[in-house]
């Protein structure tokens, strides 16, 4: 268990004279006494205290803490940039997202940060701290904004980056929840077939005294099998879910699992074209905030979230790097279209790449929601068939030694 954080106790005294006491959250005692400045208190004494004692401490359990998705980061975003182009100090923009956020992770990092600007933190290096929870595309982006004088509109294209982001994870989860259920149904009907039914039927065919059916067979073989296939099953699914939930981030374990998904037939072009709308998009707004070429390909690349861009994005920047344009290097890049790069290619020669960017991440965003929408009309059909000749399959295989002895006695 962690505590939230530090508490202070002040005292203090208002323009009028009034003495006033309470508490705040800081990280050090000349934090507290900018807050009181700000709100218009000079301070008398100012104290450490815990953050709250018995029941009224706030305590978190590892890993029980709610997390901070993209949908919470667009909705910040779009507030903070609404509210600082009203005019609102960042300091109060922070104070109020802090205590009106939902999500209390959010809600508490929001605190940190408030904190850390008040001791004089650039926002962007304020975020940066949390870079576990804030993409390196985020914190980049405002970077720029901050250094160019346009956090808001900066916040803008976060906002709208992180929300065309969202609606895109939630087409393709559209698309795979369906194969994924019917597939647990199947492996889970077969199972309880397998270790439930299949016997009842094997001592059954026990008193028949002649030998079953090839099909039937290989049934109640695999049915003894159970015993002690099962259990193992179930301890190397769960060995292999813990291993893939530490290591699949691994790059030895992106090289391998990344080209293979791209090849997969039917979601591997839909996988494509995902990672195409993530690196146009991103690069568009990277550009669209001023962040230097060399440095946008690097966050784009590490954002990706496929190994095979991101390694074509290195070698796209080490040309970039040698004065080449960047489009020469698409085109020896598989994973790109030839009309990306030629957009591309129209973008840098007419001085409009950021337009081009934003172009071809609509465009494949499109595409996205149309093969999403052809592959679920076309894969329920299929699962439902396959779910068919499983099932129906073993049915067929218990009768077969049922139909043999009508057929004997006929």
């Amino acid at each position: 268990m962690t505590l939230a954080g530090q508490s202070w106790a002040y005292v203090g005294r208002t323009r009028n004279g009034k003495t006033v006491k309470g508490k705040v959250d800081a990280t050090t005692e000349a934090a507290v006494a900018a807050r009181l400045a700000a709100m218009a208190i000079s301070p008398i004494s100012i104290t450490a205290s815990a953050a709250g004692t018995g029941l009224n401490r706030e305590i978190s359990l590892p890993g029980f803490s709610k997390r901070i998705g993209l949908k919470d980061l667009a909705i910040m975003s779009r507030q903070m940039a609404t509210m600082i182009g009203s005019g609102l100090s960042l300091l109060r923009t922070l104070n109020i997202l802090a205590e009106q956020s939902e999500n209390p992770s959010l809600a508490k990092i929001l605190a940190q940060v408030r904190n850390d600007v008040e001791t004089g933190t650039s926002i962007s290096d304020a975020f940066g701290k949390h870079d576990s929870h804030f993409p390196p595309i985020m914190i980049n982006m405002v970077r720029a904004g901050e250094t160019g004088g346009f956090l808001d509109g900066a916040l803008e294209s976060i906002a709208a980056n992180f929300e065309k982001e969202v609606k895109l994870r939630n087409t393709i989860k559209s698309a795979l929840t369906y194969p994924v259920l019917v597939l647990i149904m199947s492996l889970v009907a077969v199972m309880v077939m397998l270790i439930f039914i299949v016997p009842i039927f094997k001592d059954m065919f026990a008193g028949l005294g002649s030998a079953l059916p090839a099909p039937t067979q290989i049934l109640v073989n695999l049915s003894e099998a159970m015993i002690w296939v099962a259990p193992v099953l179930l301890i190397g699914g769960i060995t292999f879910s813990i291993w893939w939930s530490r290591n699949k981030n691994a790059l030895a374990v992106r090289k391998i699992k990344d080209p293979v998904m791209l090849k997969i037939p039917v979601f591997g072009p839909l996988l494509k074209k995902v990672a195409v709308a993530r690196f146009a998009r991103n690069f568009s707004n990277m550009i669209g905030a001023g962040v230097p070429i060399l440095q946008a390909l690097k966050i784009v690349g590490d954002t990706s979230g496929n190994w095979v861009i991101e390694n074509a994005l290195t070698e796209v920047a080490e040309s970039v790097r040698q004065g080449k344009s960047i489009s020469g290097p698409l085109l020896a890049q598989p994973v790109f279209p030839a009309m990306v790069t030629q957009m591309i290619a129209v973008g840098e020669d007419a001085g409009s790449l950021e337009i081009m960017l934003d172009k071809i991440a609509d465009f494949y965003d499109d595409e996205v929601q149309a093969a999403t929408e052809q592959l679920t009309a076309a894969i329920e059909p299929l699962m439902i068939a396959f779910l068919g000749v499983i099932i129906g399959g073993m049915v067929i295989a218990l009768y077969l030694p049922i139909f043999s002895i009508s057929d004997a006695v006929n």
